[in-house]
């Protein structure tokens, strides 16, 4: 496993950050996971990084519909939000294995909520927002693809 720490005094770092990653082909089949407390700064990386991925349609937070899908340029990205997710019927109800087992990017927002259903992260994102907005990033890679990210 990989380890990177970073931190963001504030949103133009978090947003340079996340144009750094949509660099990466790697990226383009990607499951990573996005972990902290309300208001740490989760939905806001994601909408720099689709953003950055090219996406200019309205992006909002997937909390009472789980999951939003996204089309980039050559691949989709599906952003969960795990927060209200209770029954692990809803995951076959909703074929969320089909999209984890299939191509494009996934972020997941609360996966803790789904751990018994997930496949392992390539990368795993540790947000946590201090007292004075800045926001220190622990990045985790379980997986090959998640190393290459991490370059």
């Amino acid at each position: 496993m990989s380890v990177r720490a970073l931190s963001w005094p504030d949103e133009e770092a978090t947003r340079a950050f996340a144009a750094e990653l949509a660099t990466h082909p790697a990226l383009a089949d990607a499951f990573i996971e996005l972990h902290g407390d309300l208001g740490a700064g989760k939905t806001t990386f994601v909408r720099h990084l689709l953003r950055a991925l090219g996406i200019g349609e309205r992006i909002k937070s997937p909390t009472y519909t789980v999951m939003e899908p996204h089309d980039a340029p050559g691949f989709t990205v599906y952003h969960f939000d795990f927060y209200r997710f209770n029954d692990p019927r809803e995951w076959k109800d909703a074929g969320f294995r089909d999209i984890f087992a299939g191509p494009g990017l996934k972020l997941a927002e609360w996966p803790e909520k789904a751990a018994a259903l997930l496949p392992v992260a390539d990368l795993v994102m540790r947000i946590e927002a201090d007292a004075d907005d800045t926001r220190h990033v622990a990045l985790h890679a379980n997986t090959p693809r998640g190393m290459e990210l991490l370059q």
